[in-house]
């Protein structure tokens, strides 16, 4: 697991305080089946609409599928890697976050990772689990390649880049990020949306949200119809 002290910040979740409370309402919102729309800068202008036909205790499942992020990124390898093109046709998990964070970040890539385990191995070979981190000055891609098989598994993949490229990629399916902001004690403070994103292998298309409460029981549950393209 990600030592939460190993960059001097106290322990504490670095997710904005706007977008917590935002996430909150969008999430009750969404269980009574009303649209949201919210930017990260916290004017009217839309981020993305979310609407949901059904709630099982973990997933919300979307009536309005988003698109898979037009994305191409820097993989752990230092390789370019075209999000659309690459996670074609497979069960894919999308989550921005950042290795720096104290608690959220670590904890889905753990319960994720415990989940993962414990499907067939032909089953956890199709699942590809995406972190791009929301902030790429610290998270190149060789802190990447460090962070994500002890916070979370060496299966997943991470993504490093420009941070207005990431940022716009988040946007498209409903994600507000801000840009890393230093402190004046020296932390840097990176404040993002912390919901997973499941896209069908199906239909390529976005068609399950799942908050940061998810915990290892509930995603092991859900995965094995998600790597299908099926409700949960």
């Amino acid at each position: 697991m990600h030592n939460p002290k190993s960059d001097g910040e106290p322990r504490r979740s670095r997710r904005a305080p706007l977008v917590a409370a935002l996430a909150v309402t969008a999430a009750f919102a969404v269980a009574a089946g009303f649209a949201v729309t919210q930017n990260d800068s916290g004017d009217d202008s839309p981020v993305s609409q979310v609407s949901a036909e059904a709630k099982t205790t973990a997933a919300t499942v979307l009536t309005q599928p988003y698109t898979k992020p037009d994305l191409v990124l820097t993989d752990t390898s230092g390789k370019k890697f075209d999000l659309r093109e690459r996670t074609k046709g497979r069960p894919t998990l999308i989550y921005f976050g950042y290795t720096h964070c104290p608690d959220v970040c670590p904890l889905t890539m753990s319960n994720l990772s415990i989940a993962r385990k414990q499907l067939p191995k032909a089953d956890q070979d199709k699942l590809q689990v995406v972190f791009v981190t929301t902030d790429p000055e610290r998270d190149t891609a060789a802190e990447l390649a460090k962070w994500l098989p002890s916070a979370g598994d060496p299966s997943f993949i991470g993504l490093t880049g420009d941070f207005p490229t990431i940022q716009a990629g988040a946007r498209q399916i409903g994600i507000g990020i801000d840009a890393p902001k230093k402190e004046k004690n020296g932390t840097v403070t990176s404040m993002h949306g912390a919901q997973v994103v499941a896209f069908s292998p199906k239909t390529d298309q976005g068609y399950v949200l799942y908050g940061e409460d998810t915990t290892a029981d509930e995603w092991a549950a859900d995965l094995p119809k998600l790597i299908k393209g099926e409700k949960p």
